[in-house]
């Protein structure tokens, strides 16, 4: 199994769930910038408590690591839970829908697109991706995110619309990091 094969397998599993998500994290900024190496994907979905066991039985517990009871409690915390195919390496990681203000946006924004010949998904804005880029960088100081982010201002330029992110990095007390971002990037 490769990412694209497990990341078609989970889509589909919230296809068939009728569960809102969208890509997100350095799947959708590599879709908006330049490609790089990830072994895993960044999934935000509206999971629901009365998901859980139907959700856990697409994915065999001889070929994948997942736990009911961490979905049930990243349901409850907001937080995230992780999807790991082991023979591979390969990782989802899916957070929860928090149905704050900003996740209410992103859904709102996300786009239906085709990431491949064979692979359509809801997928983040790539405002929307900055933003959550901006926010890892603040809280762990990745340098990968601010190349990630100058590579989707590079490419995706027209596109994209700096008063929305400049809106929300002062919301999201990242305004700083814009700046820096805008300083870099030209």
């Amino acid at each position: 199994m490769d990412l694209k094969e497990l990341l078609c397998h989970i889509l589909s599993v919230f296809e068939k769930l009728e569960i809102p998500y969208f890509v997100t994290g350095s799947l959708a900024s590599m879709f908006y910038g330049e490609p790089r190496f990830t072994n895993d994907a960044d999934i935000v979905a509206d999971i629901k408590e009365h998901h859980i066991a139907e959700f856990a039985a697409f994915f065999s517990p001889n070929e994948f690591y997942l736990d009911e009871m961490m979905i049930s409690n990243a349901i409850i915390r907001k937080h995230q839970f992780n999807i790991i195919h082991p023979a591979t390496g390969l990782k989802i990681d899916v957070y929860i829908y928090k149905k704050d203000s900003f996740d209410k946006s992103r859904f709102d924004r996300r786009k239906k697109i085709h990431l491949s010949e064979d692979i359509t998904a809801y997928i983040a804005s790539p405002e929307d991706v900055i933003i959550m880029k901006m926010i890892f960088y603040k809280e762990g100081g990745s340098e990968k995110h601010l190349r990630d982010i100058a590579s989707m201002l590079k490419i995706s330029s027209e596109d994209i619309d700096r008063a929305y992110i400049a809106k929300w990095a002062e919301l999201l007390n990242i305004a700083d990091i814009w700046e820096i971002i805008k300083k870099r990037t030209g």
